[in-house]
């Protein structure tokens, strides 16, 4: 008989910690400030690559809220979906959310333009109808500190980036950062500041990670039917009954990394120049 709970391992330091939810394996969880928010640069990376993580997290009631970066507009496989993919790609991803469990209220569609993301690095002054306008800026920096103070989550999720697609690329650096200006004081119209940088996690999408993962999610048969069928609603995108075969043949498990941070601090460095194991004076 198929296992029908999930099943966690994070692996921290020498410990293997193994449990049936996410709260049972966490070092740092509280239930009642939990919030996830899953950053897609397009409409179906977090779907493919986190859908189990998804599922997870509703499972045990955290809020869950995805922002969608780009619009889509390049993402056509004929000719006749062209000049209206965007709206068909809008469309899928909320037929594909809702059969996760994500509330249309929690789907934030930042708008900028598919495959021009190293254009909107960082943030300037908006020009009229421009892109990705939020109060009277744009700019990848600028929507995504707006957005985490406005969500407040207290753990991100995201595509690697070892990904070979640029936007996921960018996307990682500038959500980075921008999780640390929506700590700060810095650009005070567009909210309050959070109370501190949440955790950040990166899924794989299309290759491996960087380094290896911390966090590996079994799900039941009924979980991987749900994501998998999630996948299928991108239908516009000809390749999708390949990726979802690819992905049932892989099994039902997602991994998952730690972005960790180590911030500079010269004592790190002190011993490897006060203690060497032989000094020679060069010179005198």
């Amino acid at each position: 008989m198929a296992k029908q709970q999930f099943e966690f391992v994070r692996l921290l330091d020498n410990e293997r910690r193994v449990g049936p939810t996410l709260a049972s394996v966490s070092r740092h969880w509280q239930q009642a400030q939990e919030c996830f928010l899953f950053v897609s640069p397009h409409d179906d990376d977090v779907v493919i690559g986190g859908g189990l993580m998804i599922l997870s997290a509703l499972k045990e009631k955290v809020p869950v809220h995805v922002a969608v970066v780009t619009d889509g507009a390049m993402g056509y496989c004929s000719a006749a979906e062209k000049d209206n993919i965007s709206e068909i790609r809008r469309r899928e991803s909320f037929a594909a959310f809702r059969k996760l469990g994500v509330p249309k209220s929690n789907i934030h569609w930042l708008g900028f333009p598919d495959c021009q993301l190293t254009l909107f690095q960082g943030r300037r002054p908006a020009t009229a109808g421009e892109a990705g306008a939020v109060m009277g800026f744009t700019g990848l920096q600028n929507s995504f500190t707006e957005l985490l103070r406005r969500v407040k989550p207290n753990q991100v999720f995201l595509p690697t980036n070892a990904d070979l697609h640029p936007d996921h690329q960018i996307v990682h650096r500038e959500l980075l950062i921008s999780c640390f200006h929506a700590a700060g004081d810095i650009w005070p119209e567009l909210g309050e500041p959070i109370k501190r940088t949440p955790y950040l996690h990166e899924l794989a999408i299309y290759c491996n990670f960087p380094s290896p993962p911390k966090l590996r999610i079994k799900a039941p048969e009924a979980a991987m039917k749900k994501k998998l069928d999630a996948v299928l609603e991108f239908k516009s995108q000809k390749q999708i009954q390949s990726l979802v075969d690819s992905l049932a043949k892989a099994g039902p498990w997602e991994y998952l990394r730690p972005v960790e941070f180590s911030f500079y601090n010269p004592i790190v460095y002190k011993n490897r120049f006060d203690e060497p194991p032989r000094t020679v004076h060069m010179g005198l």
